[in-house]
């Protein structure tokens, strides 16, 4: 079986990770040839990126359009290289402004059948996107469960498949314990703070999210700092928090296994008390470890104003839409300012229980307990090619 699969970010990278390993699970005896582009997890399944995932990993229509050229070229770059391949299949993950675009490309000059991973947002944005898309992709693998009947209406196969956050393992009470005792934590408060995985959320949202902790430490001093990263924003992460309050702890996976660095992952995110998060899929693996969260995030003056217009929804952190609760306080675009902000950190850290009931609830309704997403989704790749499956 030939796949050209493609991702352009870390959580796209998990998604492809897990959609990989399905199909091995599922065609046990058969040779699969994987080519296209994608992180670690990806690369771990047995692909050989055609270029840094890296590269596609842009946020916010500003900074795509400052990045045109040097995208319209991989587009074309990767396009071909599907057309040489003539895969089975071409599934990409997520990043629409790259991924769909290949898809179309591939599409004109091909009856290559094409799987898009991650519905476009049609319920939150944009709501025409989803009939532009099925002009050039045939089934759409959704996360979450209310989208299959928004992308059917405009005549695309839609398979609800879950979040492979829903299967992943949490971090043990000891293990908990021992991240704590690692890194001086015992006997004080915690939070979490996750600025995001972009070079531009890092500098755009680490400055307030440096005043909101100040505030907090008004009230509580010894409050402790743990900031999660990845390898290559790790010296950036750790200068931007060199003069913080709270002792900051740098979680750097460099020099880790996979394997070790998300153990420390979710230990990191187990053991807090709280978090701070910047907005995204963040937010569902925080509601997997059960801890509890404010959401904050914004983007450039441009970027903001189109998007905040065309918004139809009045949340868009995720435990509130599976949910169906708003019980994560957001502060998105011009509302993402310090001393808000701060306030509801601080009425979450005095009530954490708060939120726990949507925490678990949003778990539930992405398929906790059941059959791994990553198989789910594999299964519905292979039976919308018409194959055989054990």
């Amino acid at each position: 079986m030939r796949v050209f699969i493609l991702a352009g970010e870390i959580s796209g990278d998990k998604l492809g990770g897990a959609l990989m390993q399905g199909l091995k699970d599922l065609l046990p005896d058969q040779a699969i040839d994987y080519r296209g582009i994608g992180g670690p997890m990806m690369q771990a399944q047995g692909l050989h990126s055609l270029f840094p995932m890296e590269e596609l990993s842009v946020m916010g229509l500003v900074e795509i359009l400052s990045q045109y050229r040097h995208l319209n070229a991989r587009v074309h770059q990767t396009a071909q290289a599907v057309l040489d391949m003539q895969p089975d299949v071409l599934i990409t993950i997520d990043a629409p402004e790259f991924s769909l675009r290949v898809a179309k490309l591939v599409k004109a000059k091909s009856d290559i059948r094409t799987v898009h991973y991650v519905a476009p947002t049609v319920w939150a944005w944009r709501s025409g996107r989803a009939r532009k898309m099925a002009a050039h992709i045939d089934q759409v693998l959704a996360l979450l469960p209310f989208e299959p009947p928004l992308i059917e209406a405009e005549g695309m196969r839609c398979d609800f498949v879950g979040h492979p956050i829903a299967a992943e393992p949490v971090a043990s009470a000891t293990e908990c314990q021992e991240f704590r005792q690692e890194h001086g934590l015992v006997g004080q408060p915690s939070l979490l703070v996750l600025p995001g995985s972009r070079r531009g959320e890092i500098s755009r949202l680490m400055p307030i999210f440096k005043e909101v902790v100040d505030r907090l430490h008004g009230d509580c001093p010894d409050l402790r700092v743990v900031i999660p990263t990845v390898a290559h924003l790790a010296q950036e992460v750790r200068a931007a928090a060199s003069d913080w309050k709270g002792a900051p702890v740098i979680v750097d996976p460099s020099g880790l296994s996979d394997g070790q660095a998300a153990q420390q992952k979710r230990a990191a995110f187990a053991a807090a008390d709280a978090a701070l998060a910047a907005s995204g899929t963040v937010s569902l693996e925080l509601a997997a470890a059960a801890t509890p969260m404010v959401v904050a995030y914004d983007m450039n003056w441009f970027s903001r104003t189109l998007v905040m217009k065309m918004l139809l929804v009045d949340t868009v952190t995720l435990v509130n839409l599976v949910s169906e609760t708003r019980r994560v306080p957001e502060f998105i675009g011009a509302a993402c300012q310090p001393a808000p902000i701060a306030a509801a950190m601080s009425k979450v850290l005095r009530d954490p229980d708060a939120q726990r009931p949507a925490l678990d609830e949003t778990m539930n309704r992405l398929g906790r307990g059941g059959l791994a997403p990553g198989r789910r989704a594999a299964r519905a790749v292979l039976d919308g090619l018409g194959a055989s499956s054990v």
